[in-house]
């Protein structure tokens, strides 16, 4: 019996040399740590901000060495976030107030850190949201400068009483969405006369409240066309639009450290001016890549 106890017992400490030395057989050498994401698959929605923010995500990831795929435009929430809980994409910028909302349709909070808390709550189990940035693009009702003069428009409640004559522009989802069209009827007792689908972001929209196809619209704050074109931001008195910080949602099966902090850094230098400019330098001809790349190399 002794040779046999021998054999066992070089046999253990074998193993366990082995074990302590990394080199336990039985253990793949090219897997990672668990948590750890060999490679993160970026989407963004059909619209050129959220473009530009998954460039800037995927980039930040890149200098930070992970592996990046993207997947850009393509669609709206209703369409990419099955995608992000089916595995097909691993990484989205968000909104937290329209993230939150979407998932508890009767969010009744506004604030920032409200809404953001709410927002934990409510993610399904796989998904999470890291650090939400400064910069936010609320939706807002946005009218022509020569509107707002001629019908004395400052705030959304002017609106009464001369909705019922207005055509109002948006998003498709706008037309079903708490803080959409049913909103302004339930806060503000609006019903336009007519409702107007349009592109989620952008020229589209700012080009047919400019060229008067429609009265009012959903533009977002950071919208470039709202300075260039004088358009007047009416304002939320009644606080129907929830605060819309930008920030990043992501499978958790890629939340490592790794990936983490690099999206903190990007949320803790980006704010709604930056946001703005690298929409006009897409305006200007640059693509969504070089001006993400160039804000990148400029403050991380």
């Amino acid at each position: 019996m002794r040779p046999t106890r021998s054999l066992a017992a070089l046999a253990t400490v074998s193993a366990l040399t082995l074990a302590a030395c990394g080199g336990d057989p039985t253990q793949d050498p090219s897997a990672t740590e668990e948590g750890d994401a060999s490679k993160v698959t970026i989407g963004s929605g059909n619209f050129t901000e959220s473009t530009i923010l998954a460039e800037v995500y995927a980039k930040a990831l890149q200098d930070d060495g992970v592996e990046v795929e993207k997947k850009l435009e393509i669609g709206s929430r209703e369409t990419y976030l099955p995608a992000l809980q089916d595995g097909s994409i691993d990484l989205i910028p968000e909104y937290i107030g329209t993230l939150a909302t979407y998932f508890d349709k009767e969010l009744a909070v506004t604030d920032a850190d409200e809404v953001y808390a709410a927002l934990e709550k409510s993610l399904p189990e796989g998904l999470e949201v890291l650090e939400y940035s400064e910069a936010e693009n609320a939706d807002n009702v946005v009218v022509t400068r020569a509107t707002a003069d001629d019908q004395g428009l400052e705030k959304i409640s002017d609106l009464e009483g001369k909705a019922g004559d207005m055509t109002l522009g948006g998003p498709p989802e706008w037309k079903e969405r708490a803080q959409g069209v049913p909103g302004l009827k339930k806060v503000y007792g609006l019903e336009f006369a007519k409702f107007r689908e349009l592109s989620a972001g952008g020229n589209v929209t700012a080009q047919a409240l400019e060229n008067g196809q429609i009265d009012a619209a959903n533009i977002f704050t950071t919208d470039p066309s709202i300075v260039q074109k004088d358009f007047v931001i009416l304002e939320d008195d009644k606080d129907l639009f929830s605060a819309q910080n930008v920030v990043p949602l992501l499978s958790s099966e890629v939340a490592d450290d790794t990936v983490s902090e690099s999206l903190n850094k990007v949320s803790s230098e980006l704010t709604a001016e930056d946001l703005a400019q690298m929409q006009i330098d897409v305006t200007d001809g640059k693509t969504p890549e070089e001006v993400a790349s160039a804000w990148v190399e400029e403050n991380l």
